[in-house]
């Protein structure tokens, strides 16, 4: 089999996605963001968008604030008949510095992992394309 796809998205969370007080975003644009990158890989590996059928598991881990730069990766683990298990993850790698002043930021040179999750997506067999 040939070698299993990776992908990566790296988005800034605006204005927009702040759902709470104090700018915080909603774990559900990690969800988002994380269905993304299964279309991705089952375009990638079946030439076809795939169904995003379910998580196996989902871990929120920090949080994650309007302007904070987010790196997710998702890859495929395991091929089923129509079945592929991927994990993904997401970090965040630069965050705002509005005390230094309203359009400072840093690049973290550690990413914070803020999001992990398990699912599984579906590619029915009849619109798989090696």
């Amino acid at each position: 089999m040939a070698d299993l796809p990776e992908v990566t998205l790296r988005v800034r969370m605006s204005q927009n996605d702040a759902h709470y007080g104090g700018n915080l975003v909603a774990g559900a644009k990690m969800m988002e963001l994380f269905g993304d990158l299964a279309t991705e890989l089952t375009i990638r590996h079946d030439g076809d968008e795939g169904l995003l059928a379910g998580y196996e598991s989902v871990e929120f881990l920090a949080p994650v604030y309007a302007g904070d730069f987010i790196e997710a990766t998702g890859r495929i683990v395991k091929v089923g008949n129509t079945s592929r298990r991927c994990e993904f993850e997401a970090r965040k790698v630069a965050v705002p510095r509005p005390d230094v002043n309203n359009s400072a930021a840093d690049s973290l040179d550690e990413p914070i992992i803020v999001a992990r999750a398990i699912g599984t997506t579906v590619v029915k067999k009849d619109r798989q394309r090696p």
